[in-house]
């Protein structure tokens, strides 16, 4: 289940002599990135300033990520198992996780240039809706979802219309290029209409059977 400062205490400190195992994974990539422990305060920590915040067993003290390296760990959702002794924590990492240098702490890649190609548009599609859940300034999808369902879906059209004229000409990186344009601002509309692109990929899977 979802945790929340409301339902805090759910959570089963007493199993482990009060500490908690929080595995932290990319909100966006789905990378697990680290293990680490909280306790009551740590956790209170967290959720305060939104920065993952753990309890370290051998200094016996807090401590907030990137407190020291800049990297920090900025808070997005956090599940508790159905045991409920144990800690999902999502998170946007600002740098790499690991103190040796690496993404994460079991020696994997988190970034878009190692990612598959086949899991890009998912990947585009989370982060779409994390800048619908939380607005950064400056930034063209927000303004798209400032702008409402007819702007986006006037963006949608414009792309197809520009799609289907590059398609008429032989230039195939232009084309390519159009064909880009329009998944994102499909993407952006789907999110706006809270439609995962799973949903429309099993609707294509139920046509081909």
């Amino acid at each position: 289940m979802e945790l929340t400062i409301d339902n805090i205490g759910e959570v089963d400190f007493d199993k482990g002599n009060g500490l908690i195992p929080a595995i932290i994974q990319d909100a966006i990539s789905d990378k697990v990135l680290m293990l680490g422990y909280m306790n009551k305060e740590s956790l209170h920590e967290t959720f305060d300033r939104k920065l993952v915040t753990f309890y370290s067993r051998s200094r016996q003290e807090l401590w907030t990520k990137g407190s020291t390296s800049g990297n920090f760990l900025n808070l997005k959702n956090i599940y508790l198992d159905c045991d409920k002794d144990t800690l999902l924590v999502k998170a946007i990492p600002t740098g790499p996780v690991c103190h040796t240098g690496d993404d994460t702490c079991f020696n994997e890649k988190n970034n878009i240039e190692d990612m598959d190609t086949k899991d890009f548009l998912f990947y585009l599609e989370k982060i779409i809706q994390d800048r619908r859940d939380f607005p950064v300034e400056g930034s063209y999808t927000n303004h798209l979802f400032s702008r409402g369902i007819k702007k986006i879906a006037q963006k949608v059209g414009e792309e197809c219309t520009e799609l289907v004229i590059e398609s008429m000409d032989d230039k195939k990186d232009l084309l390519i290029g159009e064909a880009a344009d329009l998944l994102y601002h499909l993407q952006v509309l789907l999110t706006y209409k809270d439609v995962k692109l799973t949903e429309v990929l099993e609707c294509l899977q139920y046509r081909h059977t």
